[in-house]
């Protein structure tokens, strides 16, 4: 009786063979991040998409060419940076890397040991900040003149907001003493440059700098698509390129070379504008084209933040929106008739509230735009209720929050700094957040973002009890922050940001559970594998 029945069992699944699909992933903890944020413990691909999602067990009716045991590793969407400048990015490792200077000096010696081995025409950095070094204030040129007197050399601040510049730049560019323009500083002692300038001046210069050629670019792009592969990145949100950027772009998707999925934002010159009105939004599979980036006022660091009273520790000086606010409402005007979006850079608390207002003259209440405004940085307690009343997504980067707090409080004061950086009142009033990171203002990896946060620390683990740990965000909702807000920020939640059945097969395997780990192991844990359309294109150690 017993072989009977074994025999017929056997018929039976000889009736129902398995079915066929591209790639099982079993044995896993996978964080869907589907709206009841659901824990599964394996996954069925087939053609680039999520074919099915469960148990170990339901997972066993297909059968697969490759099957990965995750060994009980944990699972996460792809991870998706809100906000980015992945070409600038790709740029900067053409460049001398400044970041984490302790000092001028430091500054001085990095470039220069670049430029004896990079024999370019110009001389590039980025990365330093002033607020690390004993002395705070910003440095002049006069040793940059020394060390360089013929060859043109130019570095930008860390948020890009301000550059020192040599004099050799500074002729090259026709900038002297004197030149005053909207929106930017370029900053004098005793009558004399000092090769500051501060932001809309820093395109002076930068303007003038020679482009990179097409194989450079290329591969600088394919550097850094690595560098992102490997941190667990599948998708990035580009703020602010041309056109001719966005084409390059979009060739090396065509043949093939670039995996990245990229959703971009044309920076708001004329010519860009009017051409994504006439033309629409540009949808392709790994590439979107759908917003302009605004940018309504400078960084906090460097003073070009536009507040609504003077700086704490600049009497008299409140920072400057980088155009006449006739100009933003002009825009808003223009695109409200429109399905493009508006992204405005904003930091201070007035730009903040500038650029809140233009866009709720136009909105006028709730509507499914999803205008954003990036950084919201500054607000003051009375304009919150404009990103709830008008559904206007805060597009913010918890790694500024760790990063600035050292001295954000010199430049705000003791109350301003209360309503600074503060993610979880933002997050309340739509009930959803992008989050990003700013790379390469701030670094590329993901696990940065999650910890600053949920912990509100930095690296060293300071402060001990966090910097205004009331505005951390909760695992789940950093978690959601970095994959499906994303994707809804840039009107892609129906076929990316979770892992369920029919959405594109993008995927992180870690090798420990970010969402149970204690807080101090989170920068600890390992990137295993990362996947884009369900093919494994970075892989660490198992």
């Amino acid at each position: 009786m017993k072989l009977r029945y074994f025999i017929l069992l056997l018929l039976l699944a000889a009736c129902h063979p398995k079915e066929k699909v591209d790639l099982v992933v079993h044995h896993a903890v996978i964080y869907t991040a589907d709206s009841l944020f659901t824990v599964a413990e394996a996954m069925a691909v087939k053609d680039g998409k999520i074919y099915a999602v469960g148990t170990n067990d339901f997972i066993r009716r297909y059968d697969a060419d490759t099957v990965i045991d995750a060994k009980g590793a944990a699972v996460y969407p792809g991870f998706n940076d809100a906000h980015a400048h992945f070409a600038g990015y790709a740029t900067s490792l053409l460049q001398v890397d400044l970041t984490g200077t302790k000092s001028w000096d430091e500054v001085l010696e990095r470039t220069k040991a670049f430029a004896a081995t990079h024999p370019f025409a110009w001389v590039l950095g980025r990365g330093w900040d002033q607020n690390n070094w004993p002395v705070k204030a910003f440095p002049d040129k006069v040793r940059l003149d020394s060390l360089f007197p013929t060859t043109p050399v130019f570095l930008a601040r860390v948020d890009g907001h301000a550059a020192i510049v040599n004099q050799a730049a500074l002729s090259t560019a026709g900038v002297k003493a004197g030149y005053t323009l909207t929106g930017g500083t370029v900053e004098t002692r005793n009558g004399q440059l000092t090769g500051i300038l501060v932001d809309n001046a820093v395109s002076l210069v930068g303007r003038k700098i020679p482009e990179p050629s097409l194989q450079e670019a290329a591969a600088a792009l394919m550097a850094a698509q690595a560098n992102c592969l490997a941190a667990g990145l599948t998708s990035i949100t580009d703020c602010g390129l041309s056109r001719d950027a966005v084409h390059l772009l979009d060739t090396l998707q065509q043949t093939g070379k670039l995996q990245l999925r990229l959703n971009i934002m044309l920076s708001d010159n004329e010519e860009n504008i009017r051409w994504l009105i006439k033309n629409g939004p540009v949808i392709k599979d790994r590439l979107q084209v759908r917003a302009i980036k605004f940018y309504g006022d400078g960084a906090l660091g460097s003073r070009g933040a536009c507040l609504l009273r003077d700086y704490t520790d600049k009497h008299g000086w409140k920072g400057f929106l980088l155009k006449d606010p006739k100009y933003f409402a002009e825009k808003a005007a223009l695109l409200a008739g429109t399905n493009i979006q508006m992204c405005t850079h904003a930091i201070g608390d007035s730009a903040n509230r500038e650029i809140l207002r233009v866009y709720a003259a136009v909105l006028k209440g709730k509507n499914d735009k999803r205008w954003r405004i990036e950084h919201a940085q500054v607000i003051d307690s009375a304009d919150f209720r404009y990103f709830g009343e008008n559904n206007i997504v805060p597009s913010v980067q918890p790694t500024h929050a760790t990063s600035d707090m050292h001295w954000a409080k010199d430049r705000l004061g003791e109350q301003r700094i209360r309503y600074a950086y503060a993610y979880k009142q933002l997050l309340d009033q739509n009930g959803w957040i992008p989050l990003g990171t700013d790379f390469p203002v701030e670094h590329i990896d993901p696990l940065l973002t999650f910890y600053a946060a949920v912990v509100r620390k930095d690296v060293e683990g300071a402060p001990g009890g966090g910097f205004q740990r009331e505005n951390a965000l909760t695992r789940e909702e950093t978690l959601r922050g970095m994959t499906i807000w994303p994707a809804r920020a840039s009107f892609e939640e129906q076929r990316k940001g979770s892992l369920e059945p029919g959405k594109v097969a993008d995927f992180v395997m870690l090798d420990q559970d970010i969402m149970k780990v204690p807080e101090n192991r989170i920068l600890s844990l390992k990137v295993r594998a990362t996947f884009i359309g369900g093919k494994m294109l970075y892989k660490g150690k198992f």
